[in-house]
């Protein structure tokens, strides 16, 4: 039997989502807004599948470019490269700043 070859191919634990989480996700993540310079991480959601970057750029942290219609374009460094890649906001989720560690 030939291989497939298709985007989604070596994702089968990756594109899980946990057993509560399951089904379509809320509205508040497709309608949310990124400033030019925000620090964003890039979090597959398996259940929309528009806009959705290629699967090894899943976990890693990103900087805002700037928005092309309804999709982001990122900055990524991927091993010495620096990629842009497009992605649709339900992916995304914002970096916290941590602020406990500069108060001490």
């Amino acid at each position: 039997m030939p291989k497939s070859h298709g985007i989604r191919r070596k994702t089968r634990y990756k594109l899980k989502k946990k057993v509560r989480e399951r089904g379509l996700s809320p509205i508040s993540r497709a309608i949310q807004n990124f400033e030019p310079g925000q620090m964003v991480h890039i979090k597959i959601d398996p259940s929309i599948h528009k806009g959705v970057p290629n699967p090894k750029f899943h976990g890693k942290t990103a900087k805002v470019l700037e928005q092309r219609g309804r999709a982001f374009i990122l900055e990524v460094k991927d091993c010495n490269k620096i990629k842009k890649v497009f992605v649709r906001p339900e992916h995304l989720k914002l970096q916290k700043i941590c602020t406990q560690a500069t108060d001490n």
